[in-house]
């Protein structure tokens, strides 16, 4: 079963999931003015780190046309409590519906300014382990995580994309370990774009050779036995199309969850 990225299937989702959620972390929502213009995001935080009394943050971005309260029910708080999750929400494009730049000088850099003043202010806010900052994104959200990778890669310990690809002029050039979920059948962001993506990040993180099996449509590159942080790549290759698979948020939460940021 999946989960398709649509205002009628999330909400209908956020119905099911309400019972969940209101048990989960109390969520709240931030603000920052960058130039001149509000931008939101809906913030959950642990209580506390029980081992080190910080928490990892993960920034998480939607998908071109949806909003942070429909993509907050991809429920990656509740797959990883232990972690501070923002979900952000994206401004209007050329087409009039909210997503992200995916390139470098797009839209005056807006994106990257806002991920640049959220960090500042929630390291402020929160107990943030600067080892452990991870981002994740659907379709448009998932360009900007791969943009982020190229553009601010010193910050980020991990990635995820989901259903997403690398613009021509995005050139990430320091190894990090990233996890790529892709349909087959994706109309919206063809799969072949999504290869070559993965094919980008196994030369930059070094890990050419033949991939393991790490589950069912689940492929890992780079060895077994590498350290915490080690740059490996994973990939999760479903038969679907351009969708939020039901578990991807489980999935990410396990890849990010024992991998620290490395010099």
């Amino acid at each position: 079963m999946t989960r398709r990225l649509t205002s009628f299937t999330v909400v209908a989702a956020a119905m099911t999931l309400w019972a969940h959620t209101a048990s989960a972390q109390r969520p709240e929502t931030m603000t920052w003015k960058i130039d001149g213009v509000i931008r939101r995001a809906i913030v959950y935080a642990p209580s506390a780190n029980p081992t080190t009394g910080r928490a990892p943050l993960v920034l998480s971005f939607h998908g071109h046309g949806d909003n942070m309260q429909n993509f907050q029910h991809t429920d990656l708080h509740r797959a990883w409590p232990q972690a501070i999750v923002a979900y952000f929400q994206g401004l209007p494009s050329r087409d009039g519906l909210a997503g992200w730049q995916v390139e470098k000088g797009q839209d005056d850099d807006r994106d990257l300014k806002l991920v640049d003043a959220a960090l500042t202010s929630l390291r402020e806010r929160f107990k943030v382990d600067d080892s452990r900052i991870y981002s994740t994104g659907f379709s448009n959200g998932a360009n900007f995580t791969y943009l982020l990778w190229a553009e601010r890669p010193l910050v980020f310990a991990a990635f995820a994309p989901v259903a997403g690809r690398l613009r021509p002029s995005v050139h990430p050039k320091r190894p990090r370990p990233l996890f790529h979920v892709a349909g087959t059948r994706d109309g919206t962001i063809p799969f072949a774009d999504q290869q070559d993506a993965i094919e980008t990040a196994r030369r930059v993180n070094g890990v050419t050779g033949k991939g393991a099996s790490c589950g069912n449509e689940c492929t890992v590159y780079g060895s077994p036995g590498d350290a915490p942080g080690a740059p490996v790549v994973m990939t999760w290759i479903h038969s679907g199309g351009h969708e939020y698979p039901e578990s991807t948020s489980e999935r990410i939460a396990k890849f990010f969850r024992d991998r620290p940021i490395t010099p």
